[in-house]
């Protein structure tokens, strides 16, 4: 099993989840994953009203989220503890758990693309699309350069424009009259931010000069949240043996596994329910990274669709040797510079809990979460099924309703999954009879 250096931070915690979440703080502490002013957030209630008044419009309160984090990742040959913002019962206990089998193994190993956006600058009505696709093409060069002078700063950090390209595009409904477009792409590397006001940006000064070459009139100039020029690849390789039961030997689950991937890539009905698993991690490291999840979902769900058919984000195989082998690509847009990250404390103590100093770092963290997310669920669903682990969380929600103290949640949760009965009003019973009434 892989452990920490004695030097660094450690994301093994056995018996984290037991904990109440102030000694779960002080156990951070100790592994050297919190400083104390990091502590001092976490202590807080975190986003003021004034700080929120900044950040959207019209507010009136804040609204709170459950800020969990999620331990035993070992990412790259990193230690790392993940914070996650998420309200669903069983994904943090879930990723954990994968991230512990995984461990065995050596970790989950990540890569990423360059953080290159892409932007759009949309010609409607196009009279002659080859003629003004000619005309583009001969003008991309003077296009580049005023490009590329949008942000010089960004240039000064190692980003900017890294390419252009012209595409013909057809509206052909049935019934409808058929349109041509021709549409100006290109590719803006935003290093470490996610980068949308970048690109829209870059969109706006070029669109003066490409109507002025091209005659035509200018639609809509704007990023695409289909981020497929910044990729993020993770893998991870498990013995079956660590994914046995007590009623299922681990062969057995490995290779039904595999046989509930096959299903997912077989029918878009399956892959839409597999792919929402998958987001569950991704989605909450975002939003506790203070990124757009709503951008990620867009973008990773046409990236499951790109061949024509809606697929799994994720890959599992049986090697040679039996091991089991799971991937996963995605377009992840994920910065750590910008947006509600200047202004929301949360963020930026979460933000130092994983130790991240690129973006990139970031989105393989995410894609190895997402990965454990998907592992987690396919090994429930090939086991025991994915309720009984669901109904051992909700069962904690309902506790929790019925007014269940921290000490008598155990003993609550425990008669209400023994009993197949997951009411208030049965929690309400236990309650009841725990306290002598």
């Amino acid at each position: 099993m892989t452990t920490r250096h004695d030097d660094g931070p450690t994301s093994r915690i056995p018996g984290f989840y037991r904990l109440s979440p102030k000694a779960r703080l002080s156990v951070l502490e100790t592994a050297r994953v919190l400083d104390r002013e990091d502590l001092a957030v976490y202590r807080s209630a975190g986003l003021t009203v004034e700080e929120a008044d900044v950040l959207v419009e019209n507010v009136i309160s804040t609204f709170a989220l459950p800020n969990a984090v999620a331990v035993n990742f070992f990412i790259n040959g990193e230690e790392r503890v993940v914070p996650m913002v998420v309200e669903e019962p069983s994904v943090v206990a879930a990723v954990s758990n994968s991230a512990r089998l995984a461990r065995e193994g050596g970790g989950f190993t990540a890569e990423t693309d360059p953080s290159v956006m892409i932007g759009q600058v949309q010609l409607m009505s196009v009279r002659d699309p080859e003629r003004c696709l000619e005309t583009l093409r001969e003008a991309l060069p003077r296009l580049r350069e005023i490009g590329h002078a949008v942000h010089p700063r960004l240039v000064d950090h190692g980003g900017g424009l890294r390419d252009m390209e012209v595409r013909h595009v057809v509206y052909e409904e049935p019934g409808y009259p058929r349109e041509d477009m021709v549409v100006l792409h290109f590719h803006l590397d935003c290093v470490d931010a996610m980068g949308a006001n970048m690109v829209n940006t870059v969109a706006e000064h070029l669109a003066p000069h490409v109507e002025a070459l091209t005659g035509e009139t200018v639609g809509l100039r704007i990023l695409s949240n289909l981020a497929d020029r910044r990729l993020a690849r993770a893998s991870v390789t498990l013995r079956p043996a660590l994914l046995g039961t007590a009623d299922m030997e681990g062969d057995q689950v490995a290779d039904r596994i595999v046989k509930a991937w096959r299903f997912a890539w077989a029918d878009p009905y399956r892959a839409a329910t597999h792919n929402k698993g998958v987001m569950n991690g991704i989605d909450a490291v975002a939003i506790a990274t203070g990124n757009d999840w709503r951008a990620i979902e867009a973008g990773a769900h046409a990236y499951a669709a790109r061949d024509g058919r809606y697929r799994p984000l994720t890959t599992w195989r049986l090697d040679d040797d039996g091991s089991l082998t799971g991937t996963i690509e995605v377009p992840l847009a994920l910065g750590i510079v910008g947006g509600a990250i200047r202004v929301h404390p949360t963020v930026r103590a979460n933000l130092r809990m994983l130790r991240v100093s690129r973006a990139q770092e970031l989105t393989a963290i995410a894609a190895s979460v997402g990965l454990a997310q998907n592992l987690s669920a396919l090994r429930a669903l090939a086991t025991d099924g994915i309720q009984m682990g669901h109904m051992r969380m909700h069962a904690r929600s309902v506790a929790a309703t019925a007014g269940a103290t921290r000490p008598e949640l155990a003993a609550v949760i425990a008669r209400l999954v023994e009993e197949e009965d997951i009411s208030v009003e049965q929690a309400l019973k236990i309650l009841d009879e725990i306290r002598g009434g």
